[in-house]
């Protein structure tokens, strides 16, 4: 009798209400790609007819050994049951739930993307953007029958986490590298759409003229003759790499020239003027402007003291790349 009533006005408030979404934090060691979730305390009901759907701040990786129940991907269930894993992006709403009166044995790992990709592709940014949005393109649900060997990496990386075994860190960067690109190809689609093709037609042809430039360093390479290679306009060859590279395409030659003359000044005895010339510079002078510009010394400060100064050069590429 007492019971506050609800209007058709309440009710239709209520169903425009937004569906309740939990953000979940997982920090990963400093010293660690992954965080692994493991142990007997993960062998448990994981719900039943939960509405609600959470995220995380990394790649999540699970692995089921055995239970049954769903697991919603965004508006997509799926039937979960042993030897089936699930590859989860970042910022991707998810749930579990298990079948009603039943136990499930979950593990997880989670992964920083980013770090895993870069820490091998540091030299090439532009390869290194392109693996990692490959790989955080979709979430997938998938059974070990179907994809043994990615299966096998999965249950691999949890067992090193649970057994510490000498040389567990540098077997499970191996592991991570070789997982990263499994997910990059199985999410490579053999349709893409005609403006995501175009996308990766150009990402080629920049990765081209980054490789070229590695090579073609020493000589006078202008910025028209790269723009060619890629078969655009000068202009619209300047404004993708400099989105790319966050660096205008000169001073991108200039800091690979620049990388290179101190190679030569810390492993050789060759003048200084020999070193500009070696490494595409037309004078002393021009070589001498853009080696302080970038460093803040002078090329002989360097030579003299190079531990010194080592820093210098990474400080300078870890801004230049700054949003990779």
């Amino acid at each position: 009798k007492n019971m506050p009533q609800i209007t058709e006005k309440g009710m239709a408030q209520m169903k425009k209400r937004k569906p309740k979404m939990e953000f979940r934090y997982y920090k990963i060691p400093a010293d660690s790609h992954m965080l692994p979730l493991t142990g007997e305390n993960l062998k448990q009901c994981y719900g039943v007819e939960v509405d609600y759907l959470h995220f995380h701040n990394h790649m999540e990786i699970g692995y089921c050994y055995y239970g049954e129940g769903t697991l919603s991907l965004e508006n997509t269930k799926h039937e979960f049951q042993g030897g089936m894993f699930s590859i989860i992006p970042r910022n991707f709403p998810h749930t579990t739930n298990s079948k009603l009166n039943t136990i499930s044995s979950w593990e997880y790992l989670f992964l920083d993307v980013s770090s895993i990709i870069s820490q091998f592709h540091q030299a090439n940014p532009i390869l290194s953007d392109k693996i990692i949005r490959q790989i955080n393109k979709k979430a997938s649900f998938l059974s070990e029958k179907d994809y043994p060997f990615t299966g096998q990496l999965i249950r691999r990386l949890l067992a090193l986490a649970k057994e510490h075994p000498v040389y567990y860190k540098e077997e499970a960067d191996g592991l991570l590298s070789a997982l990263m690109m499994e997910i990059a190809r199985m999410n490579q689609s053999d349709t893409l759409e005609s403006g995501e093709h175009e996308a990766d037609k150009l990402t080629a042809l920049l990765l081209n003229v980054v490789d070229y430039i590695s090579i073609h360093y020493p000589d006078n390479i202008s910025v028209k003759d790269l723009a060619d290679r890629c078969f655009i306009t000068e202009n619209h060859f300047r404004k993708v790499f400099t989105a790319y590279m966050k660096m205008s395409p000169a001073r991108y030659i200039n800091l690979v020239r620049i990388q290179m003359a101190c190679d030569l000044l810390q492993m050789s005895n060759d003048p200084i003027a020999d070193i500009a010339y070696k490494t595409g510079f037309e004078t002393l002078t021009t070589f001498n402007r853009n080696f302080k510009k970038i460093l803040g010394i002078s090329p002989r400060e360097w030579r003299n003291h190079p531990e010194n100064y080592e820093r210098k050069l990474l400080e300078y590429n870890i801004q230049t790349e700054e949003g990779w």
